[in-house]
C-alpha cells in the first residue's frame, strides 16, 4: 500500500501546482516522468482491456507494432529521468512516484502485452484516444506555446489549469456515451432530410473541393449555432462555462458544459451527414477540427498576413473570449474568420490581443462539478452579462 500512497500523494501534489517551475530542481524532468508513467500504465490497461477502453474507430488505424515501440520508449524515457533525478537527490518523492508507476507498467506486462481477439460492440470510455491526444497535444501545443509565446511569462501550470484538465479528462472518457448519443440523435433528426442524388454529387466533387465545401457548410452551422449561445440568454448559461477561463491555452477549449457540447455535435455532424461527404473528407475534417479547437485557444503568436481574414487563427479568437468593450458578441467562426466580416460580428480594434479574458462579473464558480451545474441554479450576476466593465484592469 507504501507505493500506492506515494503515488497518490505526488498526483495530488501535482494537481495543486501553479506558477512556474524552477529549473534545476528536478521538478520538471520528474513530472515528465510521472506524467510518461501514469499514460504507460492506461496504455497497458488498454492493452488488456481492448473491448471497453478502446474507441472501435481508432483500432481499424492502429498499427500495434507502433504503440508497442512507443510505450517502449516512453517507459525507457521515463525510468532513465525518474531514475537520474532519485539518484541526484532532486525531488526524490515525485521521482520515485514516477518510478513505481513505471514498474508497475512493466510488471503488468508493459508493451509485450498481447492483444487476442475480443468481443465488439461493447460499451467503451475511449481510454486510447485519451492517452493519444494528451500525449500528443502536449507535445505540440506546449512546444509552440513556448517557441511563439503571446504572453511569454503565463507558466504550463497557470491559474485554474486543474479545472480545464478536468474538463479534457472527461469529455475524452464520456466519448463513447457522446458519440452514441450524437449518432442516435442525428439519425433521428435528419435522417428525413437526406437525398441520395445530392450525397452522390457531393461525392463526385474533386478532393479538395469536397474538403473546403464540408468545412465551410459545418462553420456556417456552427457560426449560427455559436451565435445563438451568445444571444439567447438561456443558451448563454451553458456557454459561459466555456468562457469563464480567464487565462487562455492549448486546454482552455476543453472547458465546455457536456450539454453544449452534445448539441453542437449534433447540429454539426447532423448537417454533414445530410450533405453525405466521402469518409477520406470527413477523416481530413476531424484532424482540422480538432487541431484547430486547440490551437485557436492556445497561447500563441504568430504573423498570418492576410490570412487573418480568411482563416480562424488564436488571434481572431483569443478576441472571442475576451471581456473588452469591443469584444462582446464577436468573433464567432470556428474555421473561416470571412464569415464574421460578411455578417458583420467580426472585432474591430486597433489591437492585436485583447486585455481582459473571461466572463464579466467573474460569476463563474471553480470546479467542473460546478460548472456543469451552474446553468441549472443560474443566479443574476451583480455585473451585466453583456455590458463592457468599466476599465480594464490589465495594462497593454
Amino acid at each position: 500500500m507504501e507505493p500506492a500512497k506515494k503515488v497518490v500523494s505526488s498526483a495530488l501534489k501535482l494537481y495543486q501546482q501553479e506558477g512556474a517551475l524552477k529549473p534545476g530542481y528536478g521538478k520538471v524532468t520528474g513530472i515528465i516522468a510521472f506524467s510518461l508513467g501514469i499514460l504507460c500504465v492506461l496504455g497497458v490497461l488498454a492493452f488488456h482491456f481492448p473491448q471497453y477502453l478502446t474507441t472501435p474507430e481508432l483500432r481499424r488505424a492502429y498499427s500495434v507494432d507502433l504503440l508497442r515501440q512507443v510505450m517502449f520508449w516512453a517507459l525507457l524515457l521515463a525510468g532513465g529521468m525518474a531514475l537520474a533525478n532519485i539518484i541526484r537527490g532532486r525531488s526524490r518523492s515525485l521521482n520515485a512516484a514516477a518510478l513505481i508507476l513505471v514498474l508497475s507498467a512493466v510488471a503488468l506486462g508493459g508493451h509485450r502485452v498481447p492483444v487476442d481477439d475480443f468481443p465488439v460492440g461493447t460499451p467503451y470510455i475511449g481510454l486510447d484516444w485519451f492517452i493519444l491526444d494528451l500525449l500528443g497535444s502536449t507535445l505540440v501545443f506546449v512546444l509552440l506555446e513556448k517557441l511563439f509565446p503571446l504572453y511569454k511569462d503565463q507558466p504550463v501550470f497557470r491559474m485554474e489549469w486543474q479545472t480545464d484538465f478536468t474538463h479534457f479528462i472527461v469529455n475524452h472518457f464520456i466519448v463513447g456515451l457522446v458519440l452514441l448519443t450524437v449518432n442516435f440523435l442525428i439519425h433521428r433528426l435528419f435522417g428525413w432530410a437526406v437525398i441520395p442524388s445530392l450525397q452522390q454529387w457531393i461525392k463526385d466533387l474533386p478532393f479538395g473541393f469536397e474538403l473546403l465545401l464540408i468545412l465551410l457548410a459545418a462553420d456556417l452551422v456552427q457560426y449560427w449555432t455559436h451565435r445563438a449561445y451568445h444571444e439567447v440568454p438561456f443558451l448563454w448559461r451553458f456557454h459561459s462555462v466555456h468562457h469563464s477561463t480567464k487565462v487562455l491555452d492549448w486546454m482552455a477549449g476543453s472547458r465546455q458544459h457536456v450539454l453544449e457540447l452534445v448539441t453542437t455535435r449534433v447540429l454539426v455532424l447532423g448537417t454533414i451527414f445530410v450533405l453525405g461527404f466521402s469518409k477520406e473528407v470527413m477523416d481530413i475534417y476531424i484532424i482540422i477540427v480538432g487541431f484547430q479547437a486547440v490551437f485557436n485557444h492556445a497561447n500563441v503568436s504568430l504573423p498570418w498576413g492576410p490570412l487573418k481574414y480568411v482563416i480562424v487563427t488564436p488571434d481572431f479568437h483569443h478576441w472571442h473570449h475576451s471581456s473588452d468593450k469591443e469584444a462582446l458578441d464577436r468573433n464567432y467562426a470556428a474555421h473561416f474568420s470571412f464569415l464574421d466580416y460578411l455578417f458583420g460580428t467580426a472585432v474591430k480594434s486597433d489591437r492585436r490581443f485583447p486585455k481582459e479574458y473571461g466572463v464579466l462579473g467573474d460569476y463563474m464558480p471553480r470546479g467542473f462539478i460546478r460548472q456543469q451545474l451552474f446553468p441549472f441554479v443560474f443566479r443574476e450576476p451583480k455585473v451585466p452579462l453583456k455590458e463592457p466593465a468599466a476599465e480594464p484592469s490589465k495594462p497593454e
